[in-house]
């Protein structure tokens, strides 16, 4: 992957991990994520990759093959999907928006040309062509509730945390959800129009948009998935999921699961221990006593709540346990999923 150019910004220091590629801060993380939270800033998130499709056949194909209703999607109207394995495990976190004669998908870096091949294999006799334009595009976020306009680059509007269409809730009702106050968004430009999009705003780092998406609870494929997730841990389902749009890869888990109520883990936040001066590994075990009740799967510093983070728990781990991170940081949980 190629780095972004906003690296050689002043105080640009690159990210590790799944943000390689993109700046993590550019000097001072904490005035970053105010600067994000309040609308003033811009996030380089050019290491998403960029999937489009196009032809006749293109929503109603996709809407075949992933989570969401997609059939009808009205231009310039953004909307979140999975693609699922044959068993119902998440493969593929979709960000879509269609601008009325291409699809535009963003995904985690370094997961577009296994979807576009997946996808491309799938076409059959359908009239639809699939491209991987990620070396072509950038992606930007930024803190602003507004679908991209007439004219305007394709935008994507996170719609987390509210329920979106025929599905379900694991956790609090969008009105009383700690993310109800996020309002996020993936502007998709040309990678040779990223400066010019930013202009003269403030860049912020991936570091603070990891720290206010841990505060919404929002769950990111490759942070809190692994190759045994099910939608319904993560309370995916309020945004990702019809529950009765017909047949589609990994259906039968869906319905199954949801029908009884009790998927085999859950999704907490965490409020740690900021006493000491460091933040514990992603992958860290979470333990309750000397058990081994889960694991880390985001982990951050707010500008507000100090050190938090995600974890995913055994379901059955008691809500109102004091929880200890290995080696010896306490973690108190808030429950994200109460059932």
């Amino acid at each position: 992957m190629t780095a972004s150019p906003l690296l050689q910004a002043p105080g640009a220091v690159p990210g590790e991990g799944i943000d390689a590629g993109v700046a993590a801060h550019y000097g001072d993380p904490m005035r970053e994520q105010r600067l994000l939270a309040e609308g003033l800033g811009v996030v380089d998130l050019s290491h998403r990759g960029v999937v489009t499709i196009t032809g006749p056949d293109r929503l109603s194909w996709l809407h075949s093959l992933t989570s969401q209703q997609l059939a009808d999607l009205p231009p310039r109207t953004s909307a979140e999907s999975l693609v699922l394995t044959p068993k119902g495990h998440v493969e593929h976190a979709l960000h879509v928006v269609d601008d009325g004669g291409t699809t535009w998908v963003t995904v985690e870096p370094g997961t577009a040309p296994a979807l576009a091949a997946w996808l491309d294999s799938m076409r059959f006799m359908l009239r639809v062509e699939v491209a991987d334009v990620s070396d072509a595009y950038a992606v930007l976020g930024e803190t602003v509730d507004r679908e991209g306009g007439e004219g305007e680059p394709p935008t994507w509007v996170d719609p987390w945390p509210r329920l979106v269409g025929d599905s379900a809730l694991y956790g609090p009702v969008a009105e009383e959800h700690p993310g109800r106050e996020r309002r996020w968004r993936e502007v998709i430009v040309p990678v040779g129009d990223v400066a010019a999009a930013v202009g003269d705003r403030e860049l912020v780092g991936t570091w603070a948009a990891e720290a206010l998406r841990i505060a919404a609870w929002r769950p990111r494929h490759g942070a809190e998935t692994d190759h045994r997730t099910i939608a319904h841990e993560l309370d995916w389902l309020r945004t990702a999921v019809h529950l009765h749009k017909g047949c589609y890869r990994g259906q039968e888990t869906i319905a199954r699961v949801h029908n009884l109520g009790r998927p085999p883990r859950r999704l907490v936040f965490l409020h740690l221990d900021g006493s000491g001066h460091t933040l514990p590994d992603v992958g860290a075990e979470v333990l309750l006593g000397d058990k081994v009740v889960g694991r880390l799967t985001s982990v951050a510093r707010h500008h507000d709540d100090g050190p938090i983070a995600l974890a995913v728990l055994k379901r059955n781990t008691d809500d109102a346990a004091d929880l200890l991170v290995a080696p010896d940081i306490a973690a108190a949980q808030t429950p994200i999923v109460p059932r």
